[in-house]
């Protein structure tokens, strides 16, 4: 700004000067006057120039805080985001953010890239890092006095720089690329934040990403990881086979602890309910013993009905036997009686048919006729010669005949 107004004065001064040494005919009282004029115009000129370039209301946005000094004081003022007055030439406006920024070194992120980091084998190699940082809003004040105007590129950055080379000179490319990582993030962490914390920097955070290795270190690099790989994939395997066999002895005691408590259960079952059978068994054997007795008087008392019943039996059956007889006899005694009726009635009807028919010897004739009409329609038969029956000739009786049944008449009448 002093630079501003010394430049201004000295055109000023060439301005007034020009008309002067142009016009000396001119008097002293027009040239005074002249001058005048001059003088408030440039200073006119002045104070519009500098409200143009530094007006006296600036403001602040969100997320900035502003430190005013006073030229003439030399006081320190700090302004919240809002609407703040500096005057030009009077006071002197600062800007900080206090949103968080990010430093990355662009030119360390790739092995062959213009300021590769080294190992402690003294392999370049590149590492993509990223520096989150915030400043202190306690400490704006101080930063304001002493702290240049860029920051980031004058502090930050040399800050980093300093820390992360010098921390990866203490690692192999192997442990920077796998093995080491988080530690080295803590590391420069804890050395980079006091350093920091120094200059009213907050550091936030170190995240460290790809790692650019070079091409011959990779390619032995990668084979090696592969072998490593197979390795930790073998011993994991075999890690995890060991935890398969221990899984199934476990599996197998456990099913043989399960067996044994069942085989305890199974046995205890048994001796409570053979315990609990001879309980019964107390009870049923009394039980069982008056079941018995019982059966024995019921089959005593059938032995006793069967007998009875039989002996009933027997006797009806000799009742009925006797019975029988007694019936078959009078029946025998009936039939006895009925044949000797019969057979005197049969005598007796003899006897009048044998009358009748000497009485009356035709009847004999007519009797055979009648006996054999129903199958012969005619007899033909020579009449007798003594003129006795037609048909002695077909019975082939004797001429006699009749006298012998006239004989036989007589002698069953005389027995009767």
């Amino acid at each position: 700004m002093s630079e501003r107004i010394k430049k201004l004065a000295l055109a000023i001064r060439n301005l007034l000067a020009k008309p002067a040494a142009q016009g000396g005919q001119l008097a002293a009282s027009g040239l005074a006057q002249h001058k005048g004029k001059l003088l408030a115009g440039a200073v006119l000129l002045a104070a519009g120039y500098g409200l143009y370039t530094h007006p006296p209301i600036q403001t602040l946005g969100n997320g900035e805080i502003g430190v005013r000094s006073n030229r003439l004081t030399g006081g320190l003022t700090e302004l919240r985001e809002g609407s703040a007055l500096v005057l030009p030439g009077l006071h002197e406006m600062r800007r900080f953010s206090l949103r968080d920024q990010v430093y990355r070194p662009v030119q360390s992120s790739r092995a062959n890239g213009e300021a590769p980091f080294q190992s402690i084998e003294g392999l370049s190699l590149g590492v993509d890092l990223t520096i989150r940082y915030t400043l202190d809003p306690t400490k704006v004040g101080t930063m304001a006095r002493k702290l240049p105007e860029d920051i980031g590129g004058q502090i930050v950055e040399p800050a980093v720089q300093g820390v992360i080379y010098k921390t990866f000179t203490r690692y192999t490319v192997r442990q920077i690329f796998s093995s080491k990582r988080a530690e080295i993030q803590q590391v420069i962490e804890a050395e980079l934040k006091p350093r920091l914390a120094a200059d009213g920097i907050q550091l936030r955070s170190v995240q460290m990403g790809k790692v650019d290795l070079p091409p011959e270190y990779r390619v032995g690099m990668e084979s090696l990881l592969a072998e490593e790989l197979q390795t930790e994939k073998m011993r994991y395997t075999l890690e995890l086979k060991g935890k398969q066999v221990e899984a199934t002895a476990l599996d197998a005691e456990a099913e043989k602890v399960r067996r044994q408590k069942e085989a305890e259960a199974a046995a205890s079952e048994q001796i409570i309910a053979a315990r609990a059978q001879e309980e019964a068994m107390k009870h049923v054997l009394p039980f069982k013993q008056k079941q018995i007795e019982q059966r024995q008087l019921e089959a005593e008392a059938d032995k006793q009905s069967r007998i009875r019943t039989a002996e009933g039996s027997a006797q009806a059956r000799r009742i009925e036997a006797a019975g029988e007889a007694d019936s078959r006899q009078k029946l025998a005694d009936a039939e006895v009686y009925r044949m000797e009726r019969l057979g005197k009635t049969s005598s007796e009807q003899m006897a009048r048919d044998g009358a009748v028919i000497t009485k009356h010897p035709l009847l004999i004739q007519k009797t055979l006729a009648d006996k054999l009409s129903d199958n012969i329609s005619v007899i033909i038969a020579p009449p007798s010669a003594d003129g006795g029956f037609i048909g002695s000739g077909l019975i082939g009786k004797l001429p006699n005949a009749p006298r012998q049944a006239d004989a036989e008449s007589s002698s069953e009448a005389g027995a009767e």
